[in-house]
């Protein structure tokens, strides 16, 4: 069993922040995740969102770490399931592999809050725990596999700010577009007097 944790601060409120994470993929920096369809959401009696999502990837694991444990086929799914609380603040995100469960197990937890001293920042906790069952080199397997994750959050964490500047710009578009059919009847209703 490897345990992998990471924290990063995203210089972005919490209700932003949350707002992409709900809609991080697709994106160009995580390619591998090609499919993403809503199992179930409901809201709860406190307010919470409530979310089950499937996740279609490609593991994109190293071909030894394939040639390992006998995958031929690298597509697997992944059981996403979340809690928005707005009220205190919280997402929270949890997955687990669906595929490939007789050999490799990797249940990861993501947490997103408010900065403690700084509203506008949002902290993101991360952490993961592989296990590789039945296999020999498992102990390299998942030192390999934690690598991969490692190198995923990073580009999750790049994708993320690449949401949030695509919402940006869409804000500041129909803010424009807003704008503009607005000042349309203004400019004739000033020229009518």
């Amino acid at each position: 069993m490897k345990i992998w944790a990471s924290e990063h601060i995203f210089n972005h409120p919490w209700e932003t922040v949350t707002k992409a994470a709900m809609q991080k993929y697709p994106n160009p920096m995580n390619p591998n995740v090609f499919g993403v369809d809503v199992l179930d959401r409901r809201v709860d009696a406190g307010g919470r969102l409530h979310s089950t999502r499937l996740l279609s990837a490609d593991w994109g694991l190293p071909s030894i770490a394939n040639s390992i444990i006998g995958a031929t086929r690298t597509c697997t799914y992944v059981q996403e399931q979340s809690v928005v609380d707005p009220r205190e603040k919280t997402f929270e995100l949890k997955s687990t592999n669906i595929s490939f469960t007789n050999l490799v197990s990797v249940d990861e937890k993501l947490t997103y809050k408010p900065h403690p001293q700084d509203p506008e920042k949002t902290v993101l906790t991360q952490e993961a725990l592989i296990t590789v069952k039945g296999i020999s080199l498992s102990s390299y397997l998942e030192g390999l596999m934690a690598k991969t994750i490692s190198v995923n959050a990073s580009k999750g964490r790049e994708a993320m700010e690449w949401v949030i500047r695509r919402l940006n710009t869409e804000i500041e578009e129909l803010a424009a577009t807003a704008r503009g059919t607005m000042r349309a009847p203004m400019a004739a209703a000033a020229a009518d007097k």
